[in-house]
């Protein structure tokens, strides 16, 4: 596992007057630049890769930019060739808003993608030494307070040019004791605590843990294509309010899973 950099020793804060420009050599004759604008319209830091020749073959904005030292070099499309990474904050600060960005210098510099970090993004390499990303996806909002929302993991790897969710690929691992977050849904969805959400309704702020797991472990079959499991796991959710569940989980999830979204708002 490829752990975050604590300590970024070039980087680009927002907020900070004393934010300093940075040069880097990379290799085969390409550098960065990375520091604050100094015009600043809209965001405060930027970042470029130069050719040798002077010319910008990439750039990133935003209100903090940070050359990724530890993840750059990593081998994100299986080319045998490095590639050269940032991390982007178009946000302000806000969780929703930062993002690894993904550049690759081989053949010809091409930006390949960027992986929004809503949650924790882990770079893993798999049985084969190809590299795989672990990226925590939000559930659906609105059900808990944005501390407590929903997470499921998504597991994404660059399979013919193209990032690709291969999340199903590592069901058996997400959905088993060897993860994490499985056993604490598991620990936390128990007859007690569903009886008392039975009981006293889900805007009963004491009923948010048991909430947030039920719709987490929906969420992480969804992401399995595990369909008929998310509506066993959804069917636990209180009988009077449970159609209405349906109705806003489908919304949550119709952009990725249009088939299913359709199944479950027709659902009773």
């Amino acid at each position: 596992m490829v752990r975050a950099q604590e300590h970024p020793k070039i980087a680009c804060w927002s907020g900070q007057p004393d934010n300093q420009p940075h040069t880097k050599a990379l290799w085969d004759g390409y550098e960065i630049s990375l520091g604050p604008v100094k015009n600043e319209v809209e965001y405060a830091c930027t970042a470029a890769i130069y050719r040798a020749d002077g010319k910008v073959v990439y750039r990133t904005s935003g209100f903090t930019v940070i050359f990724d030292e530890e993840n750059t070099g990593l081998d994100f499309d299986g080319d045998g060739k490095p590639e050269v990474v940032f991390k982007t904050d178009t946000g302000g600060g806000n969780h929703c808003c930062w993002g690894y960005n993904i550049i690759s210098l081989s053949p010809k510099p091409r930006h390949l993608f960027d992986i929004d970090q809503q949650g924790l993004v882990r770079f893993e390499k798999d049985k084969n030494g190809r590299l795989i990303i672990w990226k925590r996806t939000a559930g659906p909002y609105g059900f808990t307070s944005m501390a407590a929302n929903p997470f499921a993991e998504k597991v994404f790897q660059v399979r013919d040019g193209k990032l690709t969710d291969i999340t199903p690929e590592y069901c058996s691992i997400l959905l088993s004791e060897q993860n994490e977050d499985f056993r604490v849904w598991k620990e936390t969805i128990t007859e007690e605590k569903l009886a008392q959400l039975r009981n006293t309704g889900e805007s009963d702020w004491n009923n948010e843990e048991v909430v947030s797991a039920l719709l987490s472990k929906a969420t992480q079959h969804v992401f399995c294509r595990q369909f008929d499991e998310t509506l066993k796991v959804l069917d636990l959710w209180p009988e009077p309010s449970r159609a209405k569940l349906r109705q806003d989980f489908a919304k949550a999830v119709k952009d990725d899973y249009p088939d299913f979204a359709a199944r479950l708002a027709a659902s009773k």
